[in-house]
């Protein structure tokens, strides 16, 4: 099945209608809990653990209710009870040990949605308390193991010059580094969870018949969820039928969790005999599914008297909450940014990450990335405050240029545009004026001025798009249209349209001439997750080949329709030109004689790209995208409510395929970010979620967006598509916090090292820099951790993020 193109012609560079943009305005598409009911469909719910740790002694099911018609599932009924991911240790049904709040342990089917609601308050779970660990510091120390052997779900270690030696001697000749220096300056930064809050919450359907299990959703990655059903049933690929109804939104929160509910439905309908719904409340949705990964960070660095950097000691701690899921790969990434876009001369960057007995943490946009820019930028300002700099002039003298090398020893070879971006975002925001024009005070209100410059790895890390080798197909359709099939899903930014643009760019044809087939995994090949800033630099960039190889078959069929005329002209001596072949006509003869026509393209990085696993050097991306943002605030000095009022973003994109939407991108990617640094709170309490609710779980919406200005920079990857594309999922939600906290520091001169910079946050912090035990004239820095925030949040009421121009993490 193809959706319908756009109607009009384009190429790359345009901003062509998007193509999923009349259906969804008019109502016409069908999201999950749209699509009409099955015969004999029924509904799916979970029974979960109200405590986080514990031993489950047994399920108790009250024989005063009627379960004649309810489908009950429970761990002893899972052929292979196990979550395939990363590492197989989350179970799909909790059985003996609970290990976090929100724990599935039973699953319940029925055809009346009233009464299964009865039945959930119908089952009794026997659990025997056990003391939770609920942070992660605590986890790190193993007084009390609740995962492996100490808690520890992985380590990475990262060293560059003096540091790059035996491991047992890294530290000790970072810390003699470090000891040459002019300035030594240390600080400790610290991040909390953030919800994706996606417009459709995770929903599933799924069946069984003669040609095996079926599962339709709100699914960002099918192939993962495939490979959860080989482990769990133990069928062949073949017997797998994963299918993407349209999607509304994931921001990575729809990457691994669809594994579990699609499971569950399937589990149900297995047992049953009955097409299953699954779809979560908003309630669950917060309570059960993934978060970012909460961060703690520790960073001593050196530099000269003037401001150039030299060494860098980095500790990161991330919490991954019970079980691993993509808790190696965020924290792989954190940790390849954790330098930032600076060049070092020595580093050592260890990172560490931890189980809890919180729920699972796993995929948000940035992926790790995000915590550590944070805490880089945010040290930086710092060490410029020390030396009585602008933390720009740092930046400016030490952002990475063509040559340098980053921390793994990768030389910057091609598309660095760091330096360009910062002019850019200084010439459209007038940040120097206004900086050097200091807080201006109006009243009770102070306005300010604060910036970011960072970079984000494009693809997976290292040597994973050269083991996946992801896949497109482009087949030939008759009347020389082209049907593109690949696995990158369209959650919302746009990959349907950007990838005809790119088809039929480099097929030249018109854009109403490609159609974009409902990814499943029966009918398109594995072309990798949609994820990590790499379906159109790195998907995109098959599919042109692929439509270079197409295309090219078709005018080879052209041409040699005129070589044969004129060959038959010589012959019987006419004269006339041979009459054109058009490309429809070529088409469908070559269609007519080889049955079927099929462009199957693999990736291949770059030959430059080498990376070793082993010791963690090289080559980690193919290239990055750069951005400087700068943020323009007031804060009220009364209640230290902080308004963002304006909003620059300078981001190099490579090449812009379609304009409007990678603005789109960037803005939404920003909001994102100010929410997150401003508002966004998961408030815990023993383990569990106290503000499940959109009533209280506080996103920025339209109303609370500041002007953003967005300068799109194109200094092209050679290697990506359409001109040089590269990926920009995931670099706006980097910069938007520090730029932030760089502003508000301008104003009131309170340097906040932890988010989220709440009124209360800000005004602790006013309050303690009036102590007379604090240093005169030094501002108190807003320290403290965010995790387990007793209360209740402010009210307000809000909307979940838009899937359109919010990006996920392609």
């Amino acid at each position: 099945m193809a959706t319908s193109p756009p109607a009009s012609a384009s190429a790359v560079g345009i901003s062509v209608p998007r193509a999923d943009g009349p259906p969804k305005v008019t109502g016409a598409s069908r999201y999950v809990d749209d699509l009409p009911a099955m015969p004999g469909e029924i509904f799916g719910r979970t029974v979960r653990s109200p405590v986080p740790r514990g031993v489950l002694r047994g399920v108790r099911l009250d024989p005063a209710f009627d379960w004649s018609d309810v489908t009950v599932v429970l761990a002893e009924d899972v052929p292979v009870n196990v979550v395939a991911l990363i590492l197989d240790d989350q179970p799909i049904l909790g059985a003996g040990r609970v290990n976090h709040a929100y724990e599935p342990i039973v699953l319940l089917g029925c055809a009346d949605r009233l009464k299964l609601a009865r039945a959930v308050r119908a089952v009794t779970l026997d659990i025997d308390p056990l003391p939770p660990v609920l942070d992660a510091r605590a986890a790190l120390e193993g007084k009390d193991v609740i995962w492996g052997a100490d808690n520890v779900i992985k380590r990475f270690l990262i060293t560059k010059g003096r540091a790059d030696v035996a491991r047992e001697r890294s530290e000790a000749a970072i810390d003699a580094a470090l000891a040459r220096c002019d300035v030594i300056v240390s600080g400790a930064y610290a991040t909390h969870h953030q919800e994706q809050l996606y417009i459709e919450p995770q929903g599933v359907v799924a069946w069984w018949d003669e040609a095996g299990a079926h599962a339709t959703g709100s699914i960002q990655c099918p192939f993962y969820v495939q490979k959860a059903f080989l482990k769990a049933f133990g069928l062949p690929p073949e017997r797998i039928h994963v299918t993407q109804s349209v999607t509304g939104g994931g921001f990575g929160g729809k990457e691994e969790y669809p594994s579990i509910i699609a499971l569950h439905a399937a589990l149900l309908a297995k047992k049953s005999g009955r097409p299953v719904r699954m779809i979560y409340d908003r309630t669950e949705d917060i309570e059960a599914t993934t978060k970012r990964h909460p961060a703690f960070c520790e960073i001593t660095s050196g530099c000269d008297r003037d401001g150039t950097l030299r060494a860098l000691k980095f500790r990161i701690l991330m919490d991954g909450g019970a079980y691993a899921t993509l808790s190696q790969v965020v924290l792989s990434r954190g940790a390849l940014h954790a330098a930032g876009a600076y060049r070092w001369d020595d580093v050592f960057i260890e990172a560490t990450a931890v189980a809890t007995n919180t729920p699972p943490n796993g995929a948000f946009r940035g992926f790790g990335a995000p915590q550590t820019i944070w805490a880089i930028e945010r040290h930086i300002d710092r060490v410029a405050r020390e030396l009585g700099r602008d933390p720009l002039d740092l930046k400016e003298k030490n952002v990475l240029r063509p040559g340098d090398a980053t921390a793994t020893g990768q030389v910057l070879r091609v598309s660095v545009a760091g330096e360009q971006c910062i002019a850019r975002a200084l010439e459209a925001s007038g940040y120097r004026q206004k900086r050097a024009a200091g807080p201006v005070v109006r009243g009770r209100v102070a306005r300010g001025i604060g910036l970011s410059v960072f970079m984000h790895g494009a693809g997976f890390t290292g040597s994973g798009e050269r083991y996946l080798k992801g896949k497109v197909a482009l087949d030939l359709a008759p009347g020389g249209r082209l049907r593109i099939r690949t696995a990158s899903t369209d959650i919302g930014q746009g990959t349907e349209t950007v990838f005809r643009q790119i088809a039929a760019d480099a097929a030249g044809l018109p854009i109403d001439r490609v159609e974009f087939a409902v990814p499943c995994t029966t009918t398109v090949p594995d072309s990798g997750p949609t994820v990590a800033s790499r379906t159109v630099m790195v998907v995109g960039s098959i599919l042109e080949a692929a439509a270079r190889d197409l295309a090219g078959r078709v005018r080879a069929e052209q041409e040699a329709a005129r070589a044969a005329w004129q060959a038959s002209g010589a012959q019987g001596g006419a004269a006339e030109a041979p009459p054109a072949l058009t490309f429809e006509d070529a088409a469908d003869r070559l269609l007519a004689r080889e049955g079927q026509v099929t462009s199957l393209k693999h990736y291949e990085p770059p030959g430059y790209v080498q990376w070793d696993d082993e010791a963690y050097k090289g080559d980690a991306y193919p290239c990055f995208g750069w951005a400087c943002d700068v943020a323009e605030v007031e804060v009220d000095l009364d209640t230290f409510e902080v308004t963002v009022v304006d909003f620059w973003s300078a981001t190099d994109v490579g090449k812009a395929i379609h304009p409007v939407m990678c603005k789109g991108q960037i803005e939404g990617g920003s909001l994102q970010a100010i929410g997150w640094a401003l508002s966004e709170e998961i408030v815990w309490r023993d383990g569990k979620i106290r503000n499940p609710r959109m009533t209280n779980y506080i996103i920025p919406t339209s109303l609370d967006a500041p002007p953003f200005h967005v300068v799109l920079v194109e200094e092209p990857f050679p290697f990506g598509p359409g001109g040089g594309a590269k990926g920009i999922g995931e670099l706006p939600m980097d910069g938007g916090a520090p730029a932030i906290a760089a502003a508000v520091e301008h104003a009131t001169g309170i340097a906040a090292h932890a988010l989220p910079l709440t009124p209360e946050r800000l005004f602790e912090a006013a309050r303690a820099a009036l102590s007379p035990r604090q240093a005169e004239g030094t501002p108190r820095q807003a320290e403290g951790t965010p995790r387990q925030a007793e209360g209740t949040p402010r009210q307000a009421e809000g909307t979940p993020r838009q899937a359109e121009g919010r990006g996920d993490r392609a």
